[in-house]
């Protein structure tokens, strides 16, 4: 069989808050490998009535499901797993989602949708014609900035929200440990806003940071890094956010993955690639699977809120490889500690040499060389994949209200971001700027915002300053 050795190009492209249930439950109907759904699962809500899971009848409304946003704070994802924001411990019951999201105002029965192959093709035709894990967890029960902090750093420094901000986030990266190491070098994509931005030892790195485009030129021209990681668009502006976040249209997201494969596909350096195709956590979309414990990434600060010792809900995760079997359904080889974000750190290290692990949550993570279950390279079957069209409601001025809309809380979070990265395009220097935040002496002035229409300006002139 091939193993890591024979990938060059590691591709990870990171999407937004959908569990695994919400986008892949109907793969596989009654395959006995897969952990998909049987169509009774179901919670109760707050009103005593149990709502089933149900996908049926398809319209094209459903890609906006689930609206509004669902609840993805610690004391939110906790009511979901347990029923109660303050658990005492013990397995997952996975039956408060409902409940809690009716607390945001939702129906219940939405939170309970989920959708079906045909309403996800791109991504669907990748799980098939490839490799689909069924047990791939988000690496903590918490929203996105922990959980993509933990697939760079294998840890989320002890903070299980987004907000309140704790600049400066110095944890080590697995692009700083390989910044030596690798024959091609890394690069980070993104359309809008790296979100990756925010860990400071990033900051002496901002050559590395590129608009998406330059991913596909890349791949075209055969240039692709050793490793890229590429963050979809996160806010409405001259086009929609393509992250799949609730209540973003999934389509725009699957349009993204079918984007990035098709052009990995027609590259010079296709025989040599790995794609993963992951997401952050599951946003508040209903999973029925429990997530187990987790080793401790490091001894707890004091006060800190939770250890990181479980896992957060299964996310979808494709590994899209021509060394790969088509209608592979992996799990982790030693049937103990799952895959999960910090698994991509530990194939990065074993594929080019780094012993050391950056905690000891990637120390114990499985890496992806038994996914690659093919001894040579095979194009039989693999062919380009389409995403539905673009919805014809989805017009000019449909784009504006968007651009109108309440903020999430992560495109909140990044508000915050730019302020305390605004130092760095007036002439501070990195060293004293993180010098003046670890001392407390730089106090952000925070914006006040409402929509992405505000908080755009505010990103395009740190942008075009700070990664010209």
């Amino acid at each position: 069989m091939a193993t890591l050795n024979d990938i060059d190009h590691f591709v990870v492209l990171m999407l937004e808050n959908r569990s695994f249930d919400n986008l892949l439950g109907h793969l596989y109907p009654g395959r006995a490998d897969y952990e998909g759904l049987k169509g009774t699962e179901n919670n109760t809500d707050g009103k005593g009535n149990t709502r089933v899971v149900w996908s049926d009848p398809v319209s094209p409304q459903d890609s906006w499901l689930p609206t509004p946003d669902p609840g993805e704070l610690f004391a939110d994802i906790n009511e979901q797993l347990f029923g109660t924001a303050n658990p005492g411990g013990g397995t997952p019951t996975m039956n408060g989602f409902a409940t809690n999201y009716m607390k945001q105002g939702g129906a219940a029965e939405e939170i309970m949708h989920c959708f079906k192959p045909e309403q996800v093709p791109a991504l669907s035709a990748l799980a098939r014609s490839y490799a689909v894990c069924d047990h791939w967890f988000a690496a903590a029960p918490c929203q996105t900035w922990p959980n993509r902090f933990f697939v760079h750093t294998a840890t989320a420094g002890g903070y299980e929200n987004n907000s309140p901000a704790h600049f400066p986030y110095r944890m080590d990266t697995i692009f700083n440990v390989l910044d030596r190491k690798l024959p091609n070098g890394w690069e980070i994509y993104f359309h809008d806003f790296p979100q990756s931005l925010t860990l400071s030892r990033l900051w002496d790195h901002l050559d590395h940071f590129e608009i998406f485009d330059e991913f596909l030129a890349d791949a075209k021209s055969g240039h692709l890094p050793s490793y890229s990681f590429i963050e979809p668009r996160y806010f409405a502006d001259e086009s929609w956010p393509n992250d799949m976040h609730p209540p973003h249209n999934i389509t725009y997201g699957d349009q993204l993955i079918a984007k990035v494969y098709n052009a990995l596909l027609n590259s010079p350096c296709w025989e040599k690639t790995m794609l993963i195709v992951i997401f952050d956590e599951h946003g508040g979309c209903y999973d029925h699977v429990a997530p187990p414990s987790a080793v401790k990434p490091e001894d707890p600060r004091d006060g800190q809120a939770f250890a990181f010792d479980r896992y957060g809900v299964r996310i979808p995760a494709i590994v899209v490889s021509p060394f790969i079997k088509p209608g592979t359904v992996f799990r982790s080889p030693n049937g103990q500690t799952p895959f999960d974000h910090t698994s991509v750190i530990r194939t990065l290290r074993k594929r080019f040499g780094l012993s050391s692990p950056l905690t000891v949550r990637d120390a114990m993570a499985p890496d992806l060389e038994s996914v690659l279950n093919l001894e040579r390279p095979t194009i039989d079957g693999r062919e380009p994949v389409q995403a539905l069209s673009v919805p014809a409601s989805d017009d000019a001025v449909a784009l504006d209200k968007a651009r109108l809309a309440p903020l999430t809380d992560f495109q909140m979070a990044v508000n915050s971001t730019v302020a305390h990265l605004t130092p760095l395009i007036h002439g501070v220097s990195v060293a004293d700027h993180l010098q003046s935040l670890t001392s407390g002496r730089f106090k952000a002035a925070i914006p006040q915002v409402n929509s992405p229409s505000e908080v755009l300006p505010l990103i395009r002139n740190l942008i075009d300053k700070l990664l010209p």
